[in-house]
């Protein structure tokens, strides 16, 4: 049974679904929103925050062609280098949002999306890496990544299975020994149609990893359903307001859904439990409402019971409604009353 550990905390199949609340642009230029998100995330009950690490120059270039604008879509007409220079994070923020999540005992860590950001991330001593879907087929920094030796999530949206197979073995050969994948639609926001959840378990029988999903659904539903599909890990964009105007405040949850989210994933967990057929503890104390046969009428010693004697009703201290066809047709050995429940020792 696959499973990784982050920070301490197991992930996998028998353990609770872990939720990553993605900060990802939410901050809108300001290291004091960013710091509420991560206060938020916490109440709310996330398991992790997560951020992104990059500069405008490491992701992209500094170019205004056709090739680097933006058609359609929420960012339309924008070039990258100007997109990417409002929703990165400040280099310097790090160490000051990772030193005000661990006070608040939640787990922090980061999508590196080149080889300096890894650098930065190891000298704050980030417990993991997220590989983000755009970059699942940068082998290089995955296999950078995974010489760290930490554990490693790979989101695999726009992946056909040959790619996430092949960022698999690169982050296997890298080091990585303890690695999980995300099922996801890289659309912003994505109908839930889009996501064909039983992608998961597909996922988790072909490559053997622990498997979540990253859903960029615009509410909950999608989510706790994949729980039921085997989901161990959810990863959810987070903000403190989703009319704030940044670039992807619009498909974010609030603190409100978050803690929604965080709940339902775990409700769902709770009840999928396991192959059981037994009598549950809830149930006990109704178990004396089930049917079972009673006299209904005061009845001598050596009556030969008939259908009209004995009937199925509630309460359930006598014998089962199944015994019926065997309780007709018998005599009795002792006199009974109506309304008593019908057993064995009445019965010749």
């Amino acid at each position: 049974m696959p499973l990784i550990e982050i920070a301490g905390r197991h992930i996998g199949e028998g353990y609770p679904p872990y939720v990553i609340a993605e900060l990802s642009a939410n901050h809108n230029g300001q290291l004091e929103i960013a710091m509420r998100i991560i206060e938020e995330a916490k109440k709310s009950g996330a398991d992790a925050i997560k951020l992104q690490t990059y500069k405008p120059d490491t992701i992209t270039l500094a170019c205004d062609s056709e090739d680097f604008k933006i058609s359609g879509g929420l960012w339309d007409g924008r070039t990258l280098y100007d997109l990417y220079q409002e929703a990165h994070m400040p280099w310097d923020w790090h160490r000051p949002l990772f030193a005000h999540a661990k006070q608040l005992g939640i787990t922090i860590f980061s999508s590196p999306f080149d080889r300096t950001a890894i650098d930065l991330l190891e000298d704050l001593n980030a417990p993991a890496y997220k590989i983000a879907s755009f970059e699942a087929i940068d082998l290089p920094l995955i296999k950078y990544a995974a010489s760290t030796g930490k554990p490693m999530i790979i989101s695999t949206g726009m992946a056909d299975a040959e790619e996430i197979q092949e960022a698999i073995d690169a982050a296997r050969s890298g080091g990585c020994k303890e690695l999980a994948i995300l099922h996801c639609v890289s659309g912003y926001p994505a109908p839930a149609q889009d996501y064909n959840l039983r992608t998961l378990t597909d996922m988790i029988h072909r490559f053997g990893l622990v498997t979540g999903l990253s859903d960029h659904t615009l509410d909950n539903t999608t989510a706790i359903t994949s729980v039921a599909l085997g989901a161990s890990i959810i990863e959810k964009h987070f903000t403190l307001d989703r009319n704030g105007g940044g670039p992807d405040d619009s498909f974010s949850l609030e603190p409100e859904d978050l803690k929604a989210l965080c709940v339902g994933a775990k409700t769902a967990w709770q009840a999928l439990g396991k192959v059981d057929y037994g009598r549950k503890s809830s149930e006990q104390a109704n178990v004396k409402f089930r049917r079972s046969l009673y006299f209904v009428k005061d009845l001598q010693l050596g009556h030969v019971l008939t259908p009209e004697d004995v009937r199925s009703v509630r309460p359930g201290y006598g014998l089962a409604p199944k015994h019926l066809d065997t309780v007709i047709g018998k005599t009795l050995k002792r006199a009974v009353h109506a309304a008593t429940p019908v057993d064995w020792d009445s019965i010749v």
